[in-house]
């Protein structure tokens, strides 16, 4: 591994496993300090464990979507590391499966509030952090579900369309310092997504084009490249991660 983030500060959300523990890894292999959070203080604190300890990762428990959890996860990064010149908005949740007309309202709300506001919510507590004196890079986690219908996730589907675009506007009112970026995955090995592959994962992967699902460090090595130096020419971008699958029109 390089150290191409030796000296560098991220908070990942949403990051006690699955795409966002993969992120947090590959970001402290490659030389950062990390602060990652979550709901649940058990699985965070196994997290950082796993992520080498308190040299190289913090976590800082609470809701995603809590702008008192965010303001408090972004001072004890700068209280134990210094700074904070990367975010990843991770957080996502998908407490809906059916048809768009038949969709509660109260879960609509939430759904918005958590894979949409909290991102753009985040996003100005580490501008307001001193990311927008330094500069930084923000990268979120939208989905392959917000490119075209997808039916059964509509909502879901609406919210990350939604996400992508704000990556966008957001690159556009933030540049030259801070960089926005996203990416947009298939389905990936995770609790998470387990509904959309459990025990018909080889009829799912037979509709990719590389015949596999994807896994957290697929997205882990992307989104490591559009955090680094080394797409410093690269913003307000989507980075489809499919294994093909939209190619065939498929999810």
């Amino acid at each position: 591994m390089s150290k191409r983030f030796e000296g560098k500060v991220a908070i990942v959300t949403g990051a006690s496993r699955g795409i966002g523990l993969a992120i947090a890894e590959r970001l402290v292999a490659e030389g950062a300090k990390v602060c990652v959070t979550a709901r649940k203080p058990e699985a965070l604190a196994e997290a950082v464990s796993g992520l080498g300890g308190a040299e190289h990762a913090i976590g800082v428990a609470g809701k995603g979507d809590d702008e008192e959890h965010q303001a408090e996860a972004v001072a004890t990064t700068r209280e134990a590391f210094g700074r904070v010149d990367l975010l990843v908005n991770n957080t996502g949740i998908n407490p809906a499966y059916g048809p768009l007309i038949e969709l509660d309202h109260g879960i609509a709300r939430k759904t918005f509030e958590v894979n949409v506001l909290s991102a753009l919510s985040w996003t100005q507590q580490v501008h307001r952090a001193g990311m927008a004196e330094h500069g930084g890079a923000v990268l979120n986690v939208s989905s392959v579900a917000g490119l075209r219908p997808a039916p059964g996730i509509a909502y879901y589907g609406a919210t990350k369309a939604m996400l992508a675009h704000i990556t966008k506007e957001l690159a556009v009112e933030l540049a030259p310092a801070i960089r926005v970026n996203a990416v947009a995955p298939a389905v990936v090995k995770t609790k998470f997504a387990t509904a959309l592959y459990e025990d018909r994962e080889d009829e799912v992967a037979g509709a990719y084009p590389l015949q596999r699902l994807g896994v957290p460090s697929d997205i882990g090595g992307a989104a490591a490249f559009l955090l680094s130096d080394e797409a410093s020419w690269i913003t307000g971008q989507v980075l489809v991660l499919d294994g093909g699958a939209t190619l065939r029109g498929g999810v």
